[in-house]
């Protein structure tokens, strides 16, 4: 079955808004397929599989290309993340942290330059709640906590951690960045779905960080491109959406790969001629295609309006959000759906359906995508407040 790539984005003519991610080889791609289970059992990716992560692409994809990088667009960027997933979310996922360098370019410039001063292809990760108070030093801002949910954080070469800041900047968390050595990666991370990923505490103890080493996570960048004036919350929500986007896709194939197999062991036809079967793989398509089409047209909107030379509108922004948790739930419905269809058969801890629902499950719980961000959209329809944050 052939795997789902992005829309074509070719109608963006001008040649400062194209990008050059690599292709995922296929041999990747089957290789992480095999590998799900022993990455379920690590609770994190072996550090070879972050390697050829990193060979691929997919730190130095949306890296300006004044430090080496590919400055790819949005949609060439989901589209890789989205591909991943197709055979393994806990990778997409994992990989989906390369838009961290969209945060970083709130940096300030010389920084940039010593975190690129090797190459593009850095590994940036980190946990921002909850933030930690930092204390004031002539050297810098000493830092001590704990963060939990640091994704991709054990394959790191920089880690990120949350610190309270007295200048909040609307409410919105300040990051501090360190080598990753100053940081202890502690393996807690225990549940059902996306184990692969490895979003196990993080534990920072008196580490002292400069303040130019330290951003406001969704603050201007110091960088002007329109891949860094696309809404960079927003795409933070995509390159999460579209796992479970990639997941639900992967469970559609897998109950069309044994709907003409052997039939019940009580009797019953095999999958493919049971008309309830038919229906739902029918209808499970369409709502993803539906939910991926909204995705990914908001996407190339924003992006065509920032090749213009515009400014991403709110309006913008917020369609973004909502077409990011639209798709992250209608991918759990979908990975739902297929569960159900073969009766017991998804129901054992080896079988693929299983391990589709429970990841694309938790894409769909990530506070990013929860449902307490269609509420705030809709309150942005309505012209109402909206959380720090959002869109």
């Amino acid at each position: 079955m052939k795997t789902m790539i992005a829309p074509s984005i070719s109608k963006v003519s001008k040649p400062a808004c194209t990008g050059d991610i690599r292709h995922v080889p296929e041999a990747f791609l089957a290789d992480i397929r095999a590998r799900r289970r022993e990455f379920h059992d690590l609770g994190q990716l072996p550090p070879d599989v972050v390697e050829q992560l990193r060979g691929i692409g997919a730190y130095r994809a949306l890296v300006a290309r004044r430090f080496g990088g590919d400055e790819a667009t949005p949609a060439e960027f989901l589209g890789f993340i989205e591909t991943l997933s197709v055979s393994n979310g806990s990778v997409g996922w994992v990989a989906s942290f390369g838009v961290s360098s969209m945060y970083l370019a709130a940096l300030p410039v010389a920084t940039l330059e010593q975190i690129y001063a090797n190459g593009p292809d850095v590994i940036f990760a980190g946990a921002l709640f909850p933030p930690q108070k930092a204390a004031v030093t002539p050297e810098g801002l000493k830092i001590s906590g704990r963060w939990p949910f640091g994704s991709g954080s054990t394959g790191a070469d920089l880690i990120g951690v949350g610190i309270k800041s007295d200048d909040p900047a609307g409410g919105l968390p300040r990051m501090a960045v360190m080598p990753s050595h100053k940081a202890k990666i502690e393996p807690n991370w225990d549940v059902i779905g996306l184990r692969g990923t490895g979003s196990h505490d993080i534990v920072v103890n008196d580490a002292v960080v400069a303040e130019d080493w330290t951003f406001i996570r969704g603050s201007k960048p110091c960088l002007d491109s329109p891949l860094y004036r696309y809404p960079a919350m927003a795409l933070a929500a995509q390159v999460l959406a579209i796992v479970g986007a990639g997941v639900a896709h992967a469970a559609i194939g897998e109950v069309m790969g044994m709907a003409a197999g052997r039939g019940s062991i009580t009797g019953a036809p095999t999958l493919a001629d049971r008309p309830y079967v038919q229906t739902a793989i029918a209808k499970a398509e369409a709502s993803l295609r539906s939910a991926r089409a909204f995705f990914y047209e908001m996407t190339e909107e924003t992006w065509a309006t920032l090749c213009a030379g515009d400014e991403a509108t709110p309006h913008q922004a917020m369609m973004l959000r909502l077409a990011a948790s639209h798709v992250a739930k209608t991918g759990a419905e979908v990975a739902h759906a297929m569960f159900s269809l073969p009766g017991t058969t998804g129901i054992f801890k080896e079988h693929p359906l299983s391990a589709y629902l429970a990841d694309a499950l938790v894409v769909a719980q990530h506070a990013f995508l929860a449902e307490g961000t269609f509420q705030s959209a809709g309150r942005h329809m309505l012209g109402l407040d909206t959380p720090a944050g959002f869109p």
